[in-house]
């Protein structure tokens, strides 16, 4: 037991460390002449499999994109989803929530395409003559794939001069330039639970370091966006200073605050309202005595370079991840409470 956690924790570090490697694939689409030409999409997927299409839009906001994470089809009169392409995505090609939408859009006669490594969705791709692209089966988990999975989402969405752009990360991205910096960060983390902020443009991103902690870092993690945050939920890390008409100890109520280690994603290109926003909570919250960690985006990438930020940002975020599962003693890979889940439903 103990080797074979050691080969997936090694199997994870290397991912991590040759993920740039992935923008050098260059994504083909199958069945190509039946691909419906439209500039409105709707993209089903589940976890790993609908963060790519999540970055999009924080690269490409003007892009009509809508990401639907359940059963069937979004709730869209039939002539608005007709006038869409369906991307049915999922990595492993057998999620139950994908392979449903997929048959209700065939019978109402959808137009759709396909991006999976396998499985039962690209039987169904294939036998059915629906465009599709087929990711690289190198073995990682869906969150591990990104690179890939951005880079085929671009493909089948026509944005080919974003496709010549992300493939220079190539080169001029390199996982080991945030191991070190990843690792530090896991240290502070230790025994606390990491709440992460951004913009509402970046919520992409925050979810995405959310997801990461939670999957290879095995902990409970949480994230919300300003400046709707500051509307609700930083109230509720006021433990310390909320007026107790009742004269009752607060001690116990401030406890709970001291279990959560805030993260704020900082971009310089962010509304200069939100920046200030930030840097005001950044403040208030350490006058609480939280502990508050401030972490600017794209600070090793070229001003525009929104591609080398976000990725940059999320190895970081990668690497803070595997060395919180490291400092437990968890292996940082695989995902067994899913795939119990999965089994007991089936």
């Amino acid at each position: 037991m103990l080797s074979l956690r050691l080969r997936q924790s090694n199997e994870m570090y290397e991912a991590i460390k040759n993920f740039h490697k992935q923008f050098s694939h260059q994504p083909e689409i199958k069945n190509v002449e039946f691909l419906y030409d439209t500039s409105s999409f709707i993209v089903i997927g589940m976890g790993g499999s609908a963060l790519a299409p999540k970055l999009l839009k924080t690269h490409l906001p003007e892009l009509d994109i809508t990401v639907h994470s359940d059963y069937g089809l979004p709730k869209y009169p039939l002539a608005s989803l007709k006038k869409k392409l369906i991307i049915l995505s999922s990595y492993s090609g057998n999620t139950e929530e994908v392979i449903d939408a997929f048959q209700k859009g065939k019978d109402l006669n959808l137009n759709m395409a396909v991006i999976t490594v396998g499985g039962e969705l690209l039987k169904l791709a294939i036998e059915n003559k629906i465009p599709y692209i087929e990711l690289p089966n190198t073995g990682v988990q869906p969150r591990s794939a990104l690179g890939f999975s951005v880079k085929g989402f671009l493909k089948l969405v026509g944005e080919n001069g974003e496709l010549k752009k992300i493939t220079e990360l190539t080169t001029t991205l390199n996982g080991v330039d945030y191991e070190e910096a990843g690792k530090a960060l896991a240290g502070k983390l230790k025994n606390y639970v990491p709440v992460i902020y951004a913009s509402l443009d970046n919520l992409s991103l925050a979810y995405n370091w959310k997801i990461k902690f939670n999957e290879t870092g095995k902990i409970p993690a949480f994230y919300n966006v300003f400046p709707e945050l500051n509307h609700n939920e930083m109230t509720g890390f006021d433990l310390a200073r909320s007026v107790n008409a009742k004269g009752v100890d607060s001690t116990e109520r401030e406890k709970l605050n001291m279990q959560f280690y805030i993260i704020l994603l900082k971009d310089g290109e962010d509304d200069p309202r939100i920046g200030k926003r930030m840097e005001v909570l950044e403040k208030l919250y350490k006058d609480r005595n939280l502990k508050v960690e401030m972490i600017e985006l794209g600070a090793k990438s070229k001003r525009g370079d929104t591609w080398h930020k976000v990725f940059s940002s999320l190895l970081l975020a990668d690497w803070a991840a595997y060395y919180t599962a490291q400092s437990y003693g968890l292996e940082a890979e695989q995902v067994p409470m899913v795939e119990e889940f999965k089994k007991i439903i089936s």
